[in-house]
């Protein structure tokens, strides 16, 4: 398929300014639902988690117990990387008070002086879909990991993520409660758990485009476009990869790369370059980063012969003017 300079400088272009305003609500009407369950943000702003990023954050505490939770915007609205404006707003919903840790060899909860949580009556998750239900009714569903709000005129379709806390203390050699790498752990209602760490991702990310001068999200945001416009095209590959599996991917590629490439030339043939240097690289995709800097970005043999299809299949997809 041909692409011209002006599609891809459209398909390079950040969210709108009513998108942002969305994605603010979309945060503020969760936060509201949660004061059902006696939760307060003290009358706090909704602010950033980091500037110049859509992560828009609160935190809020409870007024009759020892419990506190964070409300923030992950995934690409959060980092401004959204090229489909239909798609949903993902908001974690974490339990800081009680948290899954992990440790070094030799070192346990006692070390820190922690105990473990009794089981409540309703788990977090069945909490919070309580409280979003009381407010906005039928349009509530639950999912396996999430539990998304229907949008409507005025408010973009939500993904609420209730989960809690993570922390990892592999690297605290002086029993610091508060030195430990910080994540999220999800536990499906399939069973299991999935541990992220989104926050990495986003400071990182927003690290990334300043070393590149803005212009490592412009090229994710094609990339992604790409992506959809080979699923529209019936191209198998393109369904196998995630969104932020390309963001990762292009976020290993070197800064210089894109201040070099993407600073010089035109964007329809720097992107014909990344392709390429693709291509090159990947025999190292089992060795590159998620975004976050912390978990792979080929976890198996699997995900890289699909991340590799993918970036060959790109490449015969991709033509330009």
């Amino acid at each position: 398929m041909k692409f011209t300079e002006p599609m891809l400088d459209s398909y390079s272009q950040p969210l709108s300014e009513s998108e942002d305003a969305k994605c603010k609500h979309a945060i503020s009407m969760v936060r509201d639902a949660l004061k059902a369950l006696y939760f307060t943000d003290d009358n706090k702003a909704i602010s950033p988690l980091y500037s110049d990023t859509l992560a828009y954050a609160i935190e809020m505490r409870s007024t009759y117990e020892n419990r506190k939770i964070k409300l923030f915007i992950q995934g690409s609205y959060a980092n401004n990387t959204n090229v489909r404006t239909e798609s949903d707003v993902d908001i974690a919903v974490v339990e800081e008070n009680i948290f899954r840790t992990k440790y070094r060899m030799g070192v346990s909860d006692s070390n820190y002086g922690f105990s473990n949580a009794p089981t409540p009556a309703q788990s977090f998750k069945d909490e919070v879909q309580g409280a979003l239900t009381a407010k906005f009714g039928n349009d509530v569903k639950r999912g396996d990991k999430s539990i998304k709000i229907n949008g409507n005129s005025y408010r973009k379709d939500a993904d609420s993520v209730p989960c809690r806390r993570y922390r990892d203390y592999q690297n605290d050699y002086r029993n610091d409660e508060f030195n430990y790498v910080g994540g999220i752990v999800i536990y499906p209602d399939s069973g299991g758990t999935i541990i992220n760490y989104p926050e990495q991702h986003i400071s990182n990310g927003k690290q990334k485009n300043t070393d590149t001068k803005f212009h490592y999200k412009k090229m994710v945001r094609i990339i992604k476009k790409m992506r959809y416009l080979m699923e529209d095209n019936y191209i198998s590959s393109a369904n196998n990869v995630g969104s932020f599996v390309l963001e990762s991917m292009l976020w290993n590629v070197d800064s210089n790369w894109y201040i070099t490439n993407c600073g010089q030339y035109r964007k329809v043939f720097a992107f014909s370059q990344l392709i390429q240097l693709l291509i090159a690289s990947k025999s190292n995709f089992i060795n590159w980063k998620e975004a976050n800097g912390i978990k792979p970005l080929c976890p198996d043999s699997i995900a890289n012969s699909k991340l590799c299809k993918f970036v060959d299949d790109l490449a015969v997809f991709y033509s330009y003017e």
